[in-house]
């Protein structure tokens, strides 16, 4: 005789989650505000008002910079949170930059300004999914981690804008095709191998007699940032691009520094004899190791 099962002994409840803590919650927020301004960054430029789409794309890197700290500051940390940080860092400063360039210029060009703009897209992604592939590379030397590979998304976004702040100044207007020739080339920039300096390592501790003029400081930068934004961000842009090349040559020193000191270390290691095996080191005093007999 078969039995029939009764399902309704079975427990169908679902599966009960943990809660999450609010600081958990605190830097995806401030991430997804970033999305939003990327967003409205999309749609300002779609309408021509270039000057708020850009100010909204500023406003997004700001935001990104804060995330990331605050997380850090207050051990809201969480793989969630650096995935959709990645995905924000895509929208922000791949698709909405291209998207702004390419209704304010490079749409002269037709197709080959729409692929200018594609390209820095993509590079954006590239970069992105480099970053994410290598954070915890084990044979990274100690010093790599004050450096970037390749100029980061949100400064890569900030660059490729440099064309339109010079027109919001009045300065001039560059020729469509010199504007998409720069456009690609900080768009190679961002997927290069060119070592730039982050500074993760510097300003994690203010001394004391340091903290009230670090604090005039970044009032008077914010001050000058909504005052003059556009001779801020011109000069910022120039300023960063001009330090370029230092990073790539204080990377270099440091990496021949390692080479050497790698050298000295193996020069100094006991040289192995003929099946491999390293030879045991000199004794301390040659003239104590006589049999204890003859002592």
């Amino acid at each position: 005789m078969v039995k029939i099962r009764d399902t309704r002994s079975f427990d169908f409840r679902r599966p009960r989650f943990r809660p999450i803590p609010v600081r958990m919650l605190v830097p995806n927020v401030i991430t997804l505000l970033a999305i939003c301004a990327g967003l409205t960054a999309i749609r300002l430029s779609t309408e021509d008002r270039l000057e708020l789409a850009v100010g909204a794309i500023v406003f997004a890197a700001i935001l990104d910079g804060i995330d990331g700290r605050v997380a850090r500051l207050i051990k809201g940390q969480s793989k969630f949170g650096a995935e959709l940080d990645s995905l924000a860092d895509f929208v922000n400063f791949g698709v909405a930059p291209a998207v702004i360039l390419y209704f304010w210029q490079l749409n002269q060009l037709h197709n080959v300004g729409w692929i200018a703009a594609m390209v820095f897209a993509i590079s954006g992604a590239l970069r992105l999914a480099r970053f994410n592939a290598t954070m915890d590379d084990p044979d990274k030397p100690a010093f790599a981690a004050n450096f970037f590979t390749g100029v980061p998304a949100p400064a890569g976004a900030i660059l490729a804008l440099l064309p339109l702040y010079f027109s919001f100044l009045g300065i001039g207007v560059l020729p469509a095709p010199l504007a998409a020739l720069y456009v690609l080339g900080i768009a190679f920039l961002m997927v290069s191998r060119l070592p730039v300096f982050s500074g993760k390592k510097i300003g994690k501790r203010v001394s004391p007699e340091l903290v009230l003029p670090v604090v005039v400081l970044a009032v008077l930068f914010i001050a000058s940032l909504i005052s003059y934004p556009w001779q801020v961000m011109s000069v910022g842009s120039l300023v960063y691009l001009a330090s370029l090349p230092f990073g790539w040559m204080s990377y270099a020193r440091l990496a021949r520094e390692a080479a050497q000191g790698e050298t000295a270390t193996a020069s100094s290691a006991p040289a192995p004899d003929a099946a491999g095996v390293p030879a045991p080191p000199p004794p301390a005093d040659s003239a104590d190791q006589r049999p204890p007999r003859l002592n």
